[in-house]
């Protein structure tokens, strides 16, 4: 067997395995769940009877029965599904393995050299042509992972709706957190499609990177964002740094940047215990080099595995064990990328001292107008933190610096109270971390003059808002804190004002995001994914209509245009049999522009994403797209009213 088959043999298989572990957690479940739920279900009619003697009760409880049984059934076919797909990538690979030759003679461009192949006449083909198959093998890996990706990206859709929809209707906390543990399994297994995409988009050369400009401020503020949930879950801090000596508005690949930054910044989180995790962005050595450094405060990295994670499908091992759930490929795909913009990704650790990766890329800057942000002059202010952990504090208080503060910091609120009476302050921050009682000794303690008093409060302790405000907080910041809100808060306006601002914004923000009801046709051929689609339509408080295929959705169209109530969006699936998603949203646009009528704003779905099938939406008159598996929050934006640049998800 050649070294290149025996790597790509050896790729398929590791993938197939890594497929396993999800999938029979996820059956197994459904298997459990059905099994519970066939004991229970006789006792629905006795149960709603006793709860009320009307008809209607008993018919509520039992479709909300029927509902939670269809929801796991689903859950077990599509965990079948994947499992016989996985079995089907093994008996390629196998097929692979044992037949090197074939695999090779079948791929010349030579018809003659390919027919004499084929008829076992091995030693017809000409050297040339065997160069030339030899050369197009990498191109045979992209295009064959691309399709299996498809296949377990459909009904890996299924899975992850029907476990959210399912997490919505009332279950047992045991039942709860299976469901909850399915989702995760689900989730892993879309990371391993995507990761495999990366690679063998890499093998192939044709991992292409866009050069746009961006801000970094904001997309290093976002990597730290996404991961703070999990972060403050495990009881550790993530916070990010733009060095001000460093441009902000950049050109470059921003998917790419984020994607190498939460490959860093997750590991880090995921392998930190306690302290946390920080992402520091300064100049690099040379001109227009900028170094993007994740730190964390984990169990760190051996010197003789320092190399080796750098490496497909290795993770460190050893006595001070980093190896944790993973397909030991994110490190991989990340210096490969970081490597094609033409930069380095190092590393430093010592074991049980954490690890610091360092990227460094060469990002011009950008020509573009305004800054995002005007930084307050704060020379002459004192400002006193009060927070029981160190590590956004002191990127909070080196900020305050930058812009001209003297900073103080009170570890507890003893300390806090001490340094309150000792100087006139003209801003206080507290974090909530500090707790209840102690917020509360703290604010009223405060002197008048004052003019800033701050809350530092995480996402889920929202719900202690009112209370504290109330108690004499002027304002909020919500952790990891944003630049631009820490300056904000402490600009020219008056607090009191800006209280009401930021009240008055958070009344919006409560209003529903789709508040007209909305007639929605959807097109998807796969029936459970056209059930997950309509239960998170109608959940959004609109009306659905679905169809099976590209046909159907054009005559659906018509129909709703000619009785006087088209539809306000349509989703539509790209691949459905006899007319696809592409060709149906062709003639809808050319039914529109016959009959000179508004067009109906049409999104694709799609589980191929590959940046042909996105383009081929566009180019069908389609307003965007959406990639399978679906997420609720994707749709929600999909069925805004929309005047902006296409959807892209």
């Amino acid at each position: 067997m050649s070294a290149e088959t025996e790597v790509r043999t050896e790729t398929v298989r590791e993938r197939a395995v890594g497929v396993r572990s999800p999938m029979l957690f996820a059956l197994g479940f459904a298997i459990l769940c059905a099994a519970v739920l066939a004991s229970v279900l006789p006792l629905v009619p006795v149960l709603a009877t006793a709860l009320a003697e009307s008809l209607p009760a008993q018919g509520m409880a039992i479709g909300a029965a029927g509902f939670v049984v269809l929801s796991v059934a689903a859950i077990a076919w599509l965990s079948w599904r994947n499992m016989t797909l996985r079995a089907e990538l093994r008996h390629l690979a196998d097929y692979i393995a044992n037949n090197d030759h074939r695999w090779i003679d079948a791929m010349p461009e030579n018809p003659a050299a390919g027919a004499a192949a084929a008829g076992g006449g091995k030693e017809s083909m000409q050297p040339a042509d065997t160069i030339d198959a030899a050369k197009a093998l990498p191109q045979i890996s992209p295009r064959f992972v691309a399709e299996v990706s498809h296949e377990f990206r459909t009904p890996l859709n299924g899975i992850l709706g029907m476990t959210e929809l399912l997490l919505d209707t009332a279950l047992t906390p045991e039942q709860t957190t299976y469901a909850h543990a399915v989702k995760t399994s689900g989730e892993t297994l879309l990371s391993l499609i995507e990761e495999l995409l990366d690679v063998s988009r890499l093998d192939a050369g044709k991992l292409s990177l866009s050069a746009r400009p961006f801000s970094l401020a904001a997309l290093t503020e976002e990597v730290v964002e996404l991961l703070a949930p999990r972060a403050q879950a495990k009881g550790i801090e993530i916070a990010s740094f733009l060095d001000e000596r460093v441009c902000d508005a950049v050109v470059g690949d921003p998917t790419r940047l984020r994607q190498v930054l939460l490959n860093l910044a997750g590991n880090a989180v995921k392998f930190t215990e306690r302290g946390g995790v920080t992402l520091i962005v300064e100049p690099g050595s040379r001109d227009n080099e900028i170094s993007f450094a994740v730190r964390d405060t984990g169990i760190g990295i051996a010197p003789e595995d320092q190399a080796r994670i750098f490496l497909e499908f290795e993770q460190a091992g050893g006595g001070g064990s980093r190896t944790m759930a993973g397909s030991g490929l994110g490190l991989a795909i990340a210096r490969r990328i970081v490597q094609r913009m033409g930069g380095s990704l190092g590393l430093v650790s010592t074991p049980g001292r954490g690890a610091t990766f360092t990227v460094k890329v060469t990002l011009p800057a950008a020509e573009v107008e305004g800054v995002p942000f005007a930084a307050p002059d704060l020379s002459g202010w004192e400002v006193l933190i009060a927070a029981p952990a160190a590590i956004e504090v002191s990127l909070l208080s080196r900020r305050l610096r930058r812009w001209g503060a003297m900073t103080r910091i009170a570890p507890d609120a003893d300390a806090a109270l001490a340094q309150l009476s000792e100087q006139p302050w003209n801003a206080v921050l507290v974090d909530h971390g500090l707790g209840s009682d102690a917020l509360h000794l703290v604010v009223k303690a405060m002197p008048p003059d004052v003019a800033h008093r701050i809350l530092m409060i995480t996402p889920a302790a929202r719900h202690a808002l009112p209370s504290l405000m109330q108690a004499g907080f002027g304002a909020y910041l919500v952790k990891p804190i944003r630049a631009a809100s820490l300056a904000a808060r402490l600009g020219p306006e008056q607090p009191r004002a800006r209280l009401d601002r930021m009240r008055g914004e958070e009344t919006r923000q409560t209003t529903p995001l789709c508040a007209a009801v909305q007639s929605v046709l959807i097109a998807e051929d796969n029936e459970i994914n056209a059930l997950l689609t309509r239960s998170l339509v109608e959940k959004s408080g609109h009306r659905a209509h679905v169809v099976a295929d590209g046909a159907q959705a054009v005559d659906a169209w018509i129909a709703a245009r000619a009785a006087g109530t088209p539809f306000d969006l349509v989703l539509m699936d790209l691949h459905m049999p006899g007319i696809n998603g592409l060709q149906a949203a062709a003639r809808i646009r050319a039914l529109e522009g016959e009959a000179g009528v508004p067009a109906t704003p049409i999104v694709g779905l799609t589980a191929n994403v590959s940046a042909e099938d996105h383009q081929a939406c566009l180019t069908a008159g389609m307003d965007g797209f959406l990639t399978k598996p679906v997420e609720r929050e994707q749709l929600v934006e999909a069925l805004k009213p929309r005047t902006g640049p296409a959807i892209a998800a």
